[in-house]
């Protein structure tokens, strides 16, 4: 059972448009000593449309090597096409990593049997592997409404998982696990982590957040395991003005936080996002200030 906090990890890259292995390592050892219950590259949050297939390959690899069996890891398999997604799935595969994360594309639109016929394909092209169904919103993605999501995975035994992140997220979730399909094991939110609370009080198995909070969120879900309602509350709080902001500046806000918080300073971005300027890093470091006091810069 794949549950708990599984932050996607980021892609991290040189000034000079190149993988920077060095700074990718202190993310994800970063992400293990903060407890993540899980790993999750790459995903939306990685850049995953702007890898090549050698640059997957070769940062998989590395994901695999620093988790050394130490948690589960999920492997993003996402494209617009089934041969696509199976090209990457295998690569995936081949480091050991059998749970793939795999968007219902926002190509195929609301077209519920065109994704019922993708999903088949990429089962029947990806054996021995769990399918996590990521649905997010447009233009993301398909942004599927949960009747269309059950449909599909009650059809595709391969489906194990589901990754819930349209808005409402809440009632979705709701529906998905109401549903009793017997090969869903599980319903992880997504939406960086924005509705958590409300997420795991529907039964939510966990979330996949971006990684530049990932001990508060540890910290938060041992706290709403625990029965700690104010607490999980309280860090929730703590969390929002910087996931607020993250839902503009996206991978530049994570890397930005990561810099600032002294675990990998490499701020390069390839996805055309808003640039952040001195003014909003001003303002980021402001709300950065509270969250530091408990959740130190690291030496």
């Amino acid at each position: 059972m794949l549950q708990g906090i599984y932050p996607v990890i980021p892609t991290l890259f040189t000034d000079h448009n190149t993988l920077d292995l060095a700074a990718q390592r202190r993310v994800l050892r970063f992400a293990l000593e903060a407890g993540a219950h899980g790993l999750v590259f790459p995903g939306v949050a990685s850049e995953y449309s702007h890898l090549s297939l050698p640059e997957r390959e070769q940062l998989l690899a590395m994901v695999a090597e620093e988790a050394g069996g130490k948690v589960p890891l999920v492997g993003g398999a996402s494209a617009p096409t089934a041969a696509e997604v199976v090209a990457a799935g295998t690569i995936a595969l081949k480091h050991g990593i059998r749970h793939l994360m795999i968007m219902a594309p926002v190509g195929l639109g609301s077209d519920v049997t065109a994704h019922r016929t993708f999903f088949r394909h990429v089962a029947a092209g990806l054996p021995g592997a769990e399918i996590i169904l990521q649905n997010a919103p447009v233009p993301t993605g398909a942004g599927l409404g949960a009747k269309a999501i059950i449909e599909i995975a009650a059809n595709i035994p391969a489906i194990t998982y589901i990754k819930e992140e349209t808005l409402p997220s809440g009632p979705a979730i709701t529906a998905l696990r109401g549903a009793g399909i017997p090969s869903v094991r599980g319903v992880f939110g997504g939406g960086g982590a924005r509705y958590i609370i409300d997420e795991l009080a529907r039964g939510a198995c966990g979330a996949m957040p971006a990684v530049e909070l990932t001990d508060l969120h540890v910290a938060l879900w041992r706290a709403y395991a625990a029965g700690e309602q104010a607490q999980a509350r309280r860090l929730y709080r703590l969390s929002l003005p910087l996931l607020v902001a993250q839902t503009i500046y996206r991978m530049r806000l994570t890397k930005h936080v990561l810099a600032r918080r002294g675990i990998a300073d490499a701020r390069h971005v390839r996805a055309p996002l808003p640039e952040m300027d001195a003014f909003t890093e001003r303002d980021v470091d402001t709300m950065l200030g509270d969250l530091l006091a408990e959740f130190p810069v690291r030496k």
